[in-house]
């Protein structure tokens, strides 16, 4: 990758977002080591800003560091399946009960589903999956839930990337996101927060059947 002179904070967030990318569309693999020299002349910037980016990604539940082992991408399982769509089972629906009440604009969310029916490979589709579901409840009116799904959010995509390269579901799921965002748009607040729930514990259901996703825990 060409190198392309930066301020510093600029090449830290270059060097996050290109890592995320690869992680989140599957490039980068559960269990792959990270070594900061290898990354440094991948894109060509020393490694300071591959730390500081690796550390971010660390506090986002994408990598995991160890003494030991180094930096590696976190490893998928249905345990932590089961820890992230929890949060979203008790956050998400509620969120996007909440925006569709305040007659929230579905406008993001149209645009982001219309990307996902267009993709032309899993990483679009990955990027566009995660765009629809944050349109939908980031305007839900708090943003401190707001930001607490956010913080999931990276984690949510990691495991649906994994599920995916197993067992492409995505055709299915986005004609449950079409119903979510027909009922949203008809102004039915709680069946489009119902729709969204099931939609959210199906997936975990059909690609991590031994998580067992159940409302209550967290």
């Amino acid at each position: 990758m060409t190198s392309v002179p930066m301020p510093i904070p600029s090449r830290t967030q270059y060097v996050l977002d290109a890592i995320k990318h690869r992680i989140l569309t599957g490039r980068l693999t559960p269990g792959q080591p990270l070594v900061e020299t290898e990354l440094a002349t991948q894109f060509g910037v020393s490694k300071t800003p591959v730390r500081e980016a690796l550390k971010t990604l660390a506090g986002t539940g994408l990598v995991v560091m160890s003494q030991y082992k180094g930096v590696t991408v976190r490893m998928v399982d249905a345990d932590m399946a089961r820890e992230v769509y929890d949060v979203r089972l008790l956050l998400e629906p509620e969120a996007l009960r909440r925006a569709v009440r305040q007659g929230a604009s579905l406008d993001a969310a149209r645009a982001a589903l219309a990307r996902a029916d267009h993709a032309t490979d899993t990483a679009e589709r990955s990027l566009a999956n995660r765009d629809f579901h944050r349109a939908l409840y980031l305007p839900c009116g708090n943003p401190l839930l707001g930001r607490m799904l956010d913080e999931v959010r990276d984690q949510a995509a990691l495991v649906s990337a994994v599920a995916w390269a197993a067992s492409p579901s995505w055709e299915q799921e986005a004609g449950e996101h079409r119903e979510i965002l027909r009922l949203a748009a008809a102004g039915d607040a709680d069946g489009a927060a119902g729709a969204l729930r099931d939609h959210i514990a199906s997936f975990v259901e059909r690609a991590y059947p031994e998580a067992r996703a159940t409302e209550g825990q967290a």
